[in-house]
């Protein structure tokens, strides 16, 4: 545990963020793999779940969780799905 101040702050604001990015990471995973399984069970509402997911994606990569090259190319992988 550190004991200087500003350190103390840091590792306190560390914690905070760590938690609400593992949060944003984990609700993108999750829309993601709703319109996977929509997708594989052919659902009606796949272009619904597509714009959640790629909305998802796109915030995820806006706030640097993911990088802009990867965020493209999910995009790509679901558009590709949804288009079958």
């Amino acid at each position: 545990m550190p004991n200087i101040e500003s350190a103390i702050k840091r590792a306190r604001t560390s914690e905070a963020a760590n938690a609400k990015n593992s949060s944003q990471l984990s609700a993108m995973r999750t829309t993601v793999k709703k319109f996977e399984e929509a997708a594989a069970a052919g659902a009606e509402n796949m272009n619904d779940l597509y714009n959640e997911a790629a909305k998802a994606i796109d915030m995820a990569e806006s706030k640097g969780l993911i990088h802009k090259n990867k965020a493209n190319r999910d995009k790509a992988r679901l558009a590709k799905k949804l288009a079958k």
